[in-house]
């Protein structure tokens, strides 16, 4: 039962943090997860709530890495394996105790949530380092932002959820 209350304790905190850090007047905040081993970096203005699996109704013909329908606060989420749509790992692939669902902004107008193996914490610019990150020549989708390196030397990966919402690949959920 301790674990439980820990884990609420936790989602509760992260939650305040990502609240206060939308109220701040900063460049960028980042929501920091992981997802098939990639260490990804979510736009804490995109992003919305954080939430832990909840039991999914599923979608017949649906493309392999949507997982289903959710019932998140009353409100009907398609919920994407995010490592799978990215092609990090098999859409069957066993998820971890960690996962975590996190919901779109509803700004976006896109009822989705991302599936994600384990929440990383919040991120700033000023902890980061940006990396050179190659144009948008076609091979990278528009949905790839910047690329960083934080204090540890670890790699990671920005996703600029909005247009994630509007890419085409994302959008055509039917197999």
């Amino acid at each position: 039962m301790s674990n439980k209350q820990a884990l609420r304790e936790l989602q509760q905190r992260l939650a305040q943090r990502m609240q206060a850090a939308r109220e701040q007047a900063q460049s960028a905040n980042w929501l920091a997860v992981e997802a098939g081993g990639a260490a990804l970096l979510l736009p804490l203005r995109q992003s919305s709530e954080i939430f832990t699996p909840v039991p999914l109704r599923a979608v017949p013909y649906a493309q392999p890495w949507l997982l289903g329908v959710a019932n998140l606060r009353g409100g009907l989420h398609t919920v994407v394996d995010l490592a799978a749509f990215l092609g990090l790992r098999e859409p069957a692939a066993a998820r971890s105790d960690g996962a975590r669902l996190v919901t779109l902004n509803p700004d976006l107008n896109v009822n989705c949530a991302l599936l994600v193996d384990r929440l990383l914490g919040l991120r700033s610019d000023d902890q980061l380092q940006a990396l050179e990150t190659p144009a948008h020549d076609g091979t990278r989708p528009r949905f790839a932002g910047g690329q960083w390196r934080d204090a540890q030397g670890r790699r990671w990966q920005a996703l600029d959820l909005e247009s994630l919402a509007k890419h085409e690949q994302f959008l055509r959920i039917v197999a």
